[in-house]
C-alpha cells in the first residue's frame, strides 16, 4: 500500500531537493520504519489516515526498542520531509506531524586528543617506510585542515594550493569550501608526493587521488581508521579515537587559542555555528581560566 507512495517520495528527494543517494537512503529507511510499524499495529492505515498520535505511539515504540535521541531524531526528521511532500502533491490534506517533536537530544562531547597526545602519535610513525611517509601526510592533514574522512580520502592533488597555503575541499551535499593547511601539512604532502607518491603504479582513474595505497588506487576509509588505530596502540593512547578525533582536535585547539567561531565553522564546513559551538565545552578548565581573566567581578572590579 505505502510503496508507490514511498518511490514518488524518493523521485522527490532526488530530482527536486537533490539529496545525495546517502541522503535519500536515510529518509527511506526511516519511513520504512514507520510503515513496518503501521502494518502491524494498523494495517489499513494509509499516509492521509495517519494521526499525531499514530505518530507518537511509533515514536514511543522506537525508544523503547533502545534507539538513541540522536537516532529518533533523525527519523523524525524522514518523517516530516515525508509529510511536507504528501502535502505538496496533495496525498494529504493536513500534516499530521507538524507538531511532532523531536527528543531532546544531549551532545556528548567527543573524545579530543592534547596537543602532546598527537606529537607522540606522529613520533610513532617508522618513516623508513614509504607508507610512513604516506601516514605522516595523512595525519598531519586530518589534524592541520579538519578534515572528514571522506573528505581525505577524495582529496585530488588539482584541489591542493600549497604555495598559497590553501586546499580546495569537497565536503557533504558536494559543497566546495576553501580552508587553510598549516605549513607542516603541506610539507609533508609536498614530500609524500615526490617522494613516495611519484614511484607507486597509479591504476587508471586515479591519476588526481593524492593519498594512494600500494596498488596506486585510492585509500578505503577503513584503511585510514586501521593506520590511526595502529598508532594510538603503539603511542599507548587509550581514548577512543577515529579520524574523526583529529577533526574535534583542530576545531578545539583552534578555540582554545583564541580562533573566532565562524572561522572555524568555515575551515570546518559547517552549515550552521551551532554545530561548530560543540567545541567550545569542551575544555571546562579553559572556560574557568577566561572567566577569571576577562570578567569583571573576577577581577575585582564589583559595584560599589
Amino acid at each position: 500500500m505505502w510503496e508507490s507512495y514511498k518511490k514518488s517520495f524518493q523521485s522527490y528527494l532526488k530530482l527536486e531537493k537533490s539529496l545525495s543517494p546517502n541522503s535519500t537512503e536515510a529518509y527511506l529507511r526511516d519511513i520504512d520504519k514507520l510503515t513496518q510499524y503501521l502494518e502491524a499495529e494498523s494495517p489499513n492505515k494509509t499516509p492521509a489516515t495517519v494521526i499525531l498520535n499514530d505518530l507518537q505511539a511509533f515514536l514511543a515504540w522506537i525508544a523503547e526498542l533502545g534507539m538513541q535521541p540522536t537516532s529518533q531524531a533523525r527519523v523524525i526528521s524522514g518523517i516530516k520531509a515525508f509529510y511536507k511532500f504528501c502535502l505538496l502533491e496533495n496525498i494529504v490534506q493536513q500534516d499530521p506531524a507538524l507538531l511532532l517533536e523531536a527528543p531532546k537530544t544531549k551532545r556528548a562531547l567527543p573524545d579530543v586528543l592534547s596537543i602532546a597526545e598527537i606529537e607522540r602519535l606522529i613520533s610513532c610513525i617508522d618513516l623508513s617506510k614509504p607508507e610512513g611517509t604516506r601516514n605522516k601526510a595523512i595525519i598531519e592533514t586530518l589534524y592541520g585542515c579538519g578534515l572528514r574522512v571522506s573528505e581525505l580520502v577524495n582529496l585530488r592533488i588539482s584541489q591542493l594550493y600549497l604555495d598559497v597555503g590553501y586546499i580546495r575541499v569537497i565536503g557533504k551535499g558536494n559543497k566546495e569550501r576553501l580552508t587553510p593547511i598549516g605549513d607542516s601539512a603541506a610539507k609533508y604532502i609536498k614530500i609524500y608526493i615526490k617522494e613516495i607518491r611519484n614511484h607507486i603504479a597509479v591504476k587508471p582513474g586515479n591519476e588526481d587521488i593524492v593519498f594512494l595505497n600500494k596498488r596506486g588506487t585510492l585509500l578505503s576509509r577503513v584503511m585510514i581508521f586501521l593506520i590511526i588505530k595502529e598508532l594510538a596502540a603503539q603511542a599507548q593512547i587509550t581514548k577512543t579515537i577515529s579520524p574523526h578525533t583529529f577533526r574535534h582536535s583542530f576545531a578545539t585547539h583552534l578555540i582554545e587559542g583564541g580562533a573566532h567561531l565562524r572561522a572555524v565553522q568555515e575551515m570546518l564546513g559547517h552549515e550552521s555555528i551551532t554545530t561548530t559551538e560543540i567545541y567550545t565545552h569542551l575544555d571546562r578548565e579553559f572556560l574557568r581560566k577566561t572567566l577569571d581573566t576577562y570578567h569583571p567581578l573576577s577581577q575585582g572590579f564589583h559595584s560599589k
